[in-house]
């Protein structure tokens, strides 16, 4: 089958269209033809080396991390699924490669694609939807009432945090540049703040929670807006040692992300905030809520670009170069 692969870490020129073998398909394993996959910050970093010590995938392999397509096998154990059926997923961390014709992904980490959308627009989904499901639903708790800030609201995890906080009751603030004001505003932000004109630590105050998917600087000063015993949760770092307890690392690893983390966990108790960091997990059940809200039309994908399977490196250069004015970018398998 064509994939786009990983010939070696460290930048875009390891990356290559490449044959490799069809996927083999365990008992607990549906096959799914991948009709469109999108692209995610983590495919540079998993490309560049920048997750190995957590994600120590062995080169060649196949990148990518979103998928929607349609069933054409199941494993012997299956029960959830059958041939013909429309699915989307985020694939288990160990198991990437939606950058391809075909992929073997675990039942309980699939669910049947939203009917109201297109294969492309479903295949926007599964990672940013599981992070904000994740973040607010599972760690910050968000209940009716509480201020969330959500940086970079017009990003592909922006765009759909945004919508489900909204759904949860919060009262949401948000950061974007001037082009995109007016969008976020469409989502569901209350408050914008244009980074281009303004300080958002200057303008904001009390809030409860605040979803940092920047890192640096914009961590730090995230730290000034939220109330006593507020919470901060970071998708891109550091990690802290929770995290590294949770995907089982060894003593070594735990205490290398205990120190990548420690100034901002010493900055975070001494304000009598909590910070911690949030690797998404795979999850078919949390895609099939999500898949309810789109369904009801109470959460909408945005799709910035769709790049045909040929133009795929192109696709990841576009990301990368920060040309995305809002949303998510697609490769569709032609």
């Amino acid at each position: 089958m064509r994939a786009i692969t990983v010939e070696r870490y460290g930048d875009k020129a390891g990356v290559r269209a490449a044959e490799v073998p069809d996927p083999e398909v365990g008992a607990n394993d549906v096959l799914v033809r991948i009709q469109a996959a999108s692209i995610n910050p983590l495919d540079r970093m998993i490309r560049d080396g920048e997750m190995k010590a957590i994600l120590p995938y062995k080169v060649p392999f196949v990148l990518g991390n979103d998928l929607a397509g349609v069933v054409v096998e199941t494993g012997k154990a299956v029960t959830r699924f059958a041939v013909g059926d429309e699915v989307f997923a985020r694939p288990d961390k160990n198991r990437i490669g939606t950058f391809a014709e075909l992929i073997a992904v675990h039942q309980d980490d699939v669910a049947i694609k939203p009917a109201t959308l297109t294969m492309e627009e479903a295949a926007s989904l599964p990672l940013v939807a599981l992070t904000s499901w994740q973040v607010l639903v599972e760690r910050a708790r968000i209940q009716p009432g509480q201020k969330i800030l959500i940086h970079a609201g017009s990003g592909g995890l922006g765009t759909i945090a945004i919508q489900l906080a909204k759904q949860l009751g919060a009262h949401v603030a948000t950061t974007a540049s001037t082009a995109n004001v007016d969008l976020v505003k469409r989502l569901g932000a209350d408050v914008v703040v244009d980074y281009k004109k303004q300080a958002f630590e200057t303008v904001l105050h009390d809030y409860d929670v605040v979803l940092d998917s920047l890192g640096g600087e914009t961590l730090v000063k995230s730290l000034d807006v939220l109330k006593s015993g507020g919470k901060v949760i970071s998708v891109v770092g550091p990690p802290d040692a929770a995290f590294a307890r949770e995907v089982g690392a060894n003593p070594v690893i735990r205490l290398v992300m205990s120190a990548l983390s420690f100034r901002i966990r010493r900055r975070a108790r001494r304000r009598n905030v909590e910070y911690s960091f949030l690797f998404m997990k795979a999850s078919g059940d949390q895609l099939r809520e999500l898949a309810s809200l789109v369904e009801t039309g109470k959460i909408r994908p945005v799709v910035d670009t769709v790049f045909p399977f040929e133009s795929a490196r192109e696709a990841l250069e576009y990301v990368e170069a920060g040309r995305v004015k809002a949303g998510k970018v697609v490769i569709k398998m032609t």
